[in-house]
């Protein structure tokens, strides 16, 4: 997808988040980036030693065992080609595959081309998933769309509870109904709404977690059912929220979710709070599911689409800049 030309006031803003995704990124940054470049710096030449190290230094980031087996191999590859010629030249190697990485495949964040656009939102409890509901909420609103949102997690009075919070914080509709009621029928309801007030975007909270895989599939898989006979075509977008800071932990809860509904891509939470952005990595090089939404702190502002250049762009600041600033 294509970004449109911003006019001067976006541009401000996009210079503001990114100020705050370098600032969020510290953490990361100091446990990833400034541990090579304080690596690079013990060695005068390339040799196995250091690529040890280096392999090291990369697991420790939380990029994963898988990626950082990518990386190594790429390192490898790339000083057998004479493009890595000295340590210096490890930093821009691995920030180029980086994005490369970041950028594969398919990356479209999907709308529908008329009508409503269905945004289906999963993961388990304490993500960050309602208030990340909310923050999609008022990210649309500012752009001027209609926002509707469905209270499908009817496990927990509290989640009912906080998305109207969200709903008014956000200036957006909400359909709910009691606690224990069907989920299904709550989104068959919430699709009507929409269809009868020309609503722009949906946005379905879930169950944070159900008894077991088996359970949350069959609770997905109703709900599926029931959008896409009301609004063919939908959901359009099925994010799956996780928190950066459980690290590899994401990982193995992507692949559980991943078994249960078609995730279309990642919305990855509290990033400014953790060392272990470098997960952000991982997810996209070992399950091949787009990174599409990142959150950098806790205020309505602090979520907004993912670009690959930008995060390595602040993920890659040498000690230096960051001083200067």
């Amino acid at each position: 997808m294509k970004r449109s030309s911003p006019s001067e006031k976006q541009k401000g803003a996009i210079v503001g988040f990114f100020d705050r995704l370098k600032k969020g990124l510290t953490k990361t940054r100091e446990n990833f980036t400034h541990n090579i470049e304080r690596l690079i710096i013990g060695y005068a030449d390339i040799d196995d030693e250091l690529i040890d190290d280096l392999e090291e230094t990369l697991l420790m980031a939380d990029v994963g065992v898988k990626t950082t087996e990518t990386l190594i191999a790429a390192v490898r590859r790339g000083i057998k080609q004479k493009e890595i010629r000295t340590p210096e030249d490890l930093i821009p190697f691995l920030e180029k595959e980086i994005v490369q990485i970041l950028e594969s495949g398919e990356n479209t964040f999907h709308m529908a081309e008329q009508g409503t656009t269905v945004l289906l939102v999963v993961g388990t409890n304490g993500v960050g998933k309602t208030t990340t509901i909310g923050k999609l909420s008022a990210y649309y609103r500012r752009q001027g769309k209609s926002v509707l949102l469905a209270a499908a997690d009817t496990f927990r009075a509290a989640a009912i509870d906080q998305l109207e919070i969200w709903g008014k914080r956000a200036d957006a509709q909400v359909i709910k109904h009691g606690e224990g009621s069907d989920p299904a029928a709550v989104v068959f309801d919430a699709m009507q709404a929409a269809k009868a007030r020309n609503i722009d975007i949906v946005i379905v909270d879930t169950a944070g977690r159900l008894q077991t895989k088996s359970n949350l599939m069959q609770e997905l898989e109703k709900i599926y059912r029931v959008i896409g006979r009301e609004i063919p075509g939908a959901p359009h977008e099925t994010l799956l929220v996780l928190d950066a800071g459980t690290g590899q932990n994401a990982i193995s809860q992507a692949e559980l979710f991943t078994q249960a509904a078609p995730v279309s891509g990642v919305v990855l939470t509290k990033l400014d709070g953790t060392a272990k952005g470098g997960v952000t990595i991982g997810i996209k090089s070992q399950l091949s599911i787009p990174i599409k939404w990142i959150g950098v702190g806790e205020g309505m502002d602090d979520l907004r689409p993912f670009h690959a250049e930008d995060f390595v762009s602040a993920l890659f600041v040498k000690r230096a800049d960051e001083t200067e600033e």
